[in-house]
């Protein structure tokens, strides 16, 4: 039996290991790739051999990469890799996405960096057959990064419009409507916003300037529904502050501390997310103030977290395990064309919402 020569700098080859075993290159391949077909007292050489030379087998990668296609689907956002497990929205569209994938045999690679430099690299080393973004926040750099490898991308959420990427989001202007009608029937006339971001890196209370100059154009909408209905109900919407988050918990405390710092506190939260209404409902319970009784709260998601909280959460629901089926399939079955869908949504009531306290 061959050995590896020692001081040997070229690594093994299946080449070697079929010269040294004393069978073909095919033979060999095959007991990789097509081990039923080798009969077993060859297979079983030939993997000692391999063994005792230290090669592990073919290069998966550049097996796939030969035959044009890898089989998997990359999923990416500029968010560190605990986006995907701690964001309930990310959680559910990761099970419709699974679903589609199991479907079809085919696997995921979660593209991710905790800062931007490693990020460029992470998007141009992933071994996948195209692209699914979350496009939150950091959302351009992600798409151009995605665009410079050249494979079909669909962009969730997208936050500013391009009609040239592939994209599957829901009506924003019409589900902020539902939420801010169903608070306004109920009585409620003194409101705030916990608001997405309009642009990246930056929090705070919002102008109507920041908001016309908005990057991310689904947030520019939800909060363009939201005032359009309260406007119909006579409101008065210069009045409501809007606070821009970051969609998790320190900004959003940080919103709710200031929203309540001023005077005439607001008997209702219309939250951009289910995410933040849930911090929201925390927030208040820790404050003694009850939900709904002084404080109604609707959110904006559907995720499963917001019928298992106390109150249980009103919320705008979107079909997200849907939008990441067919965002899988988008990739999976692609044939070249730029795909735009824009589905809809749903009120669900629950407890969180109740009529306008008595003044």
């Amino acid at each position: 039996m061959a050995l590896p020569i020692e001081g040997q700098a070229r690594p093994i080859r299946l080449a070697d290991i079929a010269k040294a075993a004393g069978v073909s290159h095919g033979t060999a391949s095959n007991v990789f790739s097509r081990p039923e077909i080798v009969r077993a007292e060859v297979r079983e050489r030939v993997k000692a051999v391999a063994e005792a030379m230290g090669y592990a087998g073919p290069d998966p990668k550049g097996r796939l990469l030969r035959a044009g296609k890898v089989n998997a689907i990359g999923v990416g956002t500029t968010e560190p890799l605990s986006y995907f497990f701690e964001d309930p929205f990310a959680r559910v569209m990761m099970a419709g996405i699974s679903e589609a994938c199991d479907a079809t045999g085919a696997g995921i690679a979660l593209v991710s960096a905790a800062n931007q430099e490693k990020l460029a690299w992470n998007i141009q080393s992933a071994l996948v057959d195209g692209f699914i973004l979350f496009c939150i926040e950091g959302g351009s750099r992600l798409v151009d990064l995605t665009r410079e490898r050249r494979l079909p991308f669909v962009a969730l959420e997208l936050g500013f419009e391009d009609e040239t990427v592939s994209a599957i989001g829901v009506d924003n202007v019409a589900g902020a409507r539902l939420a801010a009608r169903h608070l306004a029937e109920l009585g409620h006339r003194r409101f705030a916003v916990l608001s997405l971001a309009f642009a990246d890196g930056r929090t705070g209370f919002a102008t109507p300037e920041i908001v016309r100059s908005a990057l991310y154009t689904g947030t520019r909408d939800r909060l363009a529904g939201y005032f359009e209905e309260l406007s119909r109900f006579g409101i008065d919407t210069a009045k409501i502050p809007f606070y821009e988050t970051e969609n998790e918990e320190k900004s959003t405390r940080a919103g709710l501390e200031a929203i309540f710092a001023g005077g005439e506190r607001p008997t209702a939260i219309l939250a951009m997310s289910d995410r933040m209404a849930l911090i929201a409902i925390e927030w208040l319970t820790e404050r003694g103030l009850k939900v709904p009784q002084e404080v109604s709260i609707v959110g904006f998601d559907g995720v499963p977290d917001g019928a298992l909280c106390d109150p249980p959460l009103t919320t705008i629901a979107q079909p997200i395990t849907e939008i990441g089926r067919r965002a899988a399939h988008m990739i999976l079955d692609f044939d070249g064309t730029v795909r735009r869908e824009t589905m809809g949504v749903e009120l669900v009531v629950r407890a969180s919402t109740g009529p306008a306290p008595r003044t």
